[in-house]
This record gives C-alpha cells, sequence and structure tokens, in this order.
C-alpha cells in the first residue's frame, strides 16, 4: 500500500468484524476504485516463504531416497524387503507426525508446531548422514518423517489463516509446488553428487546437503505470528487482536486497531460443542469433508509416491546396462542414468503445480481434481503398454506415459489433495482433519513404498502400472461423489459448506 491511496484509517471503524474480514479488505484509489487484490505484507510474505522450505526438504529428501538407495543397498547388503524399509521408513514417519504432531496444532499453536516439527527433522538429518547401519537408518528416515508429517497441516495453516480468501489456492499451492522443486533439486543433486564423486558412500553427502538449510529455517519460523484464527478459536481474543496486528503491519499502517471481542462466546460455544476432537471428524457435520480429504488422497499416494521414488530405478533398468554382475562399476552407472531421466520428469512435475497455480481460484479445486486423476490413469495406461510380455520395450511411448503422469499428478490430484485438506474443515479441528487425511494418504505411500521393489520383482512393471490405472480412475470417482468446493470460500464460512 502507498500514500497515493485513500487511507483505511480515515476511514469510519466497522464493528463487528471477523479475523478473516480484516485479512481479505483492500484498499481503494481516491476515485474509489477498489484494488484487484491485497496487498500481501511483509509478515504474510515471510510465513509463506518458511512454509515453502517444509514443503522443498519433502520433495528433496523423499525423492533423492530414490537416487540414494542402489548405493545403500550395496553399502548395507540390503535385500528387496530390507530396501522396502528404506523407502517406506520416510513416508511412515509422516504418517505417524501428520496426525500426532499435525493434530497437536489444535491444542498448543500452528506457530510452536511449526518451530518443533523443523528442530525435530534438522536433528534426524545430521544423525541420519552418519548412519552406522541399515537399523540406524531407517529410525532416522522415520524420524524425519515424523517432522515432514507434522509439516502438512502447519504448513498449510499457517499459509491459509493468514493470507487473504482471493489468493488463498494460489500461495497454498505456489508453497506446495516446492515439495517438486525439492523434488528435482533432491534428484539432480543426487546426479551431481554421484557424477563428482562415483563412490558407495556418496548417498551422505546427499543427506547432509539439507543440514545447514534445516537449521536457518528453524531460526526464521521463530519470528512469525501466531494463527489469529487460532487464537480466537481458542477464546483468546486479545492475543488475537494483537497477532492480527501484526500480520498486517504496513505503510501507512492499516487497521490500525483491531477489535475481536464479539467472537469470544462464539468460540466457548463451540468448544462447549465438543467439534474439536478426533471423533468429530466422523460425525455427521464433518463425515463429508474427512471422505473427500483423505480416500482420493489415499489413493494417489499409492501412486505417485510409488512412481515417484522408483523412477530412477525403472528407468534405469530400462535404459542402463544390463549386467547380471551387480558390480558397483555398474550400479552407479545405471543410477546416474535413472536421476537423469527421473530429473526431467521432475520438471514436468514443477510444470504441472505451476499451471494448477493459474487455474485453481478460476476453474476450481475439484475440477482439476477430477481432470488430474484421469490424465494420471491416462498416462500409466501408456506407459503400462509400453513394456512387452518379451522383456522388451517401446522407448517413445514409456516417456510418453511418464511424462504425462508427472505433469498430470500435480496438476491435479497431488495438489488438489493436499489443498482441499487444509481447506474443507472449521478451524477448530482443521489441523486434526489435515492431520488424518494427509496420514491415511500415506497409509497408501507406506503400502506401496515398501511393497513396490517386492510387486516389481514378482508380477513385473506392466501389471503394477495396470493396478495403479484403477486407483487413480477410483480417486476421480470419489472426488466427484463427495465434492465440496471452496475456491473463494471465507475459512470462517467452510463450516456452512461442509455441513450441507
Amino acid at each position: 500500500m502507498t500514500d497515493t491511496l485513500d487511507k483505511p484509517q480515515d476511514k469510519p471503524q466497522i464493528n463487528g468484524k471477523t479475523v478473516q474480514e480484516y485479512i481479505d479488505e483492500r484498499p481503494t484509489w481516491p476515485d474509489g476504485t477498489m484494488l484487484p487484490t491485497t496487498p500481501m505484507t511483509a509478515m504474510q510474505f515471510r510465513i509463506w516463504a518458511l512454509a515453502c522450505a517444509g514443503k522443498f526438504f519433502e520433495g528433496m529428501v523423499v525423492f533423492m531416497t530414490g537416487v540414494a538407495l542402489p548405493l545403500i543397498a550395496i553399502q548395507f547388503h540390503l535385500t528387496a524387503a530390507d530396501k522396502g524399509f528404506v523407502t517406506a521408513a520416510s513416508l511412515a514417519g509422516i504418517l505417524v507426525g501428520a496426525t500426532v504432531l499435525g493434530g497437536l496444532a489444535d491444542t498448543y499453536g500452528r506457530k510452536r508446531m511449526f518451530i518443533v516439527e523443523m528442530i525435530i527433522f534438522a536433528v534426524f538429518l545430521v544423525a541420519l548422514t552418519f548412519a552406522p547401519n541399515f537399523i540406524t537408518l531407517v529410525i532416522c528416515l522415520f524420524g524425519a518423517g515424523i517432522a515432514l508429517g507434522c509439516d502438512y497441516p502447519t504448513a498449510h495453516m499457517v499459509i491459509s489463516e493468514s493470507i487473504a480468501t482471493s489468493m488463498r489456492g494460489r500461495l497454498v499451492l505456489s508453497a506446495f509446488a516446492f515439495q517438486a522443486v525439492g523434488a528435482f533439486f533432491g534428484t539432480a543433486l543426487g546426479f551431481g553428487i554421484l557424477y563428482a564423486n562415483p563412490d558407495v558412500g556418496a548417498w551422505r553427502m546427499m543427506y547432509a546437503a539439507a543440514i545447514v538449510p534445516a537449521i536457518l529455517v528453524v531460526f526464521g519460523r521463530l519470528y512469525v505470528t501466531e494463527s489469529p484464527h487460532w487464537l480466537i478459536a481458542k477464546g483468546r481474543t486479545a492475543e488475537g487482536e494483537k497477532a492480527t496486528t501484526q500480520l498486517l503491519k504496513r505503510t501507512p499502517q492499516y487497521p490500525k486497531s483491531v477489535s475481536l471481542g464479539h467472537l469470544a462466546d462464539q468460540a466457548k460455544a463451540k468448544a462447549a460443542e465438543g467439534h474439536g476432537s478426533y471423533l468429530s471428524l466422523f460425525k455427521k457435520r464433518n463425515r463429508r469433508a474427512t471422505i473427500l480429504a483423505s480416500v482420493p488422497w489415499f489413493l494417489q499416494d499409492l501412486g505417485v509416491y510409488g512412481i515417484g521414488i522408483f523412477t530412477p530405478t525403472i528407468l534405469g533398468a530400462v535404459i542402463g546396462k544390463e549386467s547380471k554382475s551387480h558390480a558397483l562399476s555398474d550400479t552407479i552407472h545405471n543410477d546416474i542414468l535413472g536421476a537423469k531421466g527421473s530429473a526431467m520428469m521432475d520438471v514436468l512435475f514443477v510444470l504441472g503445480v505451476i499451471v494448477a497455480i493459474f487455474l485453481v481460484d478460476r476453474v476450481g479445486r475439484i475440477k482439476l481434481q477430477i481432470w488430474g486423476f484421469i490424465g494420471c490413469a491416462v498416462g500409466l495406461l501408456l506407459a503400462g503398454l509400453s513394456v512387452h510380455p518379451d522383456g522388451t520395450n517401446t522407448m517413445w511411448l514409456l516417456f510418453l506415459g511418464f511424462t504425462l503422469f508427472y505433469f498430470m499428478v500435480n496438476f491435479g490430484p497431488n495438489a488438489m489433495t493436499y489443498l482441499l485438506a487444509g481447506e474443507v474443515f472449521p478451524t477448530e479441528v482443521r489441523g486434526k482433519g489435515a492431520g488424518f487425511a494427509a496420514s491415511f494418504a500415506k497409509v497408501g505411500a507406506v503400502l506401496t513404498a515398501f511393497l513396490f521393489p517386492i510387486l516389481l520383482k514378482s508380477i513385473g512393471t506392466s501389471a503394477l502400472l495396470w493396478g495403479l490405472v484403477v486407483c487413480f480412475v477410483a480417486g476421480a470417482a470419489v472426488t466427484y461423489l463427495f465434492r465440496i468446493e471452496t475456491a473463494g470460500v471465507n475459512l470462517e464460512d467452510v463450516g456452512k459448506i461442509t455441513a450441507d
């Protein structure tokens, strides 16, 4: 906001505003023309940037495991089942962290858990870098996953509860896009380290690269405001007024004062009704939202994490050297080739979410999710057709299928399931609802990550891809049947939609 605009503080104070109404207010030009969007404050931008970091680390660590896995397998002499434990460990941690820690954000606050999760992540990342054996490695990956799991609901909430309704979808998705950026960076970094240092211990350097950035993010998160929505839901009106003022600090300052005392009785009434427990997620008021947030996310995670983690392995096996000796040189050669191909696919992962950012508030969440599910199914169908019974492959069809899958998954279900899970629940259970949805989804991720290397060996690539096609078609159907469109809806009114 500049001095050339009418100063809103010169206008009479309107009593009875909610937190979101304060956040959504737009300044006007002297002739009365309203700005098309609400200008972001420095605090809002800081919150968004620090939330981006958490999604970046998730994409980096989880998908870099696909590049590190062949080297880890050699160093620790892993069986197919052991590989499953390695790839599933961080996802199992996300499953636990999203509900156990993410749900605590409804009790102890968004900011506190936003900080705690990153401290946990940094500690386990250091331990992971120096892991002396297979068991320690799995424990460290699980611990890092717990932190990343907490980030699912908290990162979404710290953004969505501090941002204007008109740009909520775009900003949450742009932060989520950093998962794809992290996936690309992690794969590319893995390739670069392998290329410069083709040694079996190179995987340690891959994980070590994230330690210093994670520590810096911890310090950054100490200096953000608590969610005023959460403070008001807890009846802490004075703190909510202060947090809203800090969140909206700008030059010239507007509003000069925030009055939210009229919301205290409403918060106490909701608390007395018992809407803040996990059990309330399955009551009539929230049941539809719980199904929409959880089931499609579970179905898409079956494919996203299986294909995403093992793309380097699949591509390396298809385009690499055929060798029965399992020599270290051949493993590293194939791993480098697979990492190259996977990095190319991750570019499409990023492009998909960029397109979604531009469309999400115009087209709506539900349409993009349904179109994305269908597009993913077609992509995997093409990839499945590229693998022939005699062991040969139609290379162009394989890459076409993977290309379509990687673009459509972030254009639709991977981005939209995350966005919807943090929007469809009322404030008092938003952390628990989003956390439960993320945990339920990660059951699918853990299953596919653990079983993928086993099934890949026992039933083959083609049969595995056919099964995932069915999952994505089912995801589109469930989304349509339980649809709740939240585009342009004030978060304070979301309970009225889910109850209909």
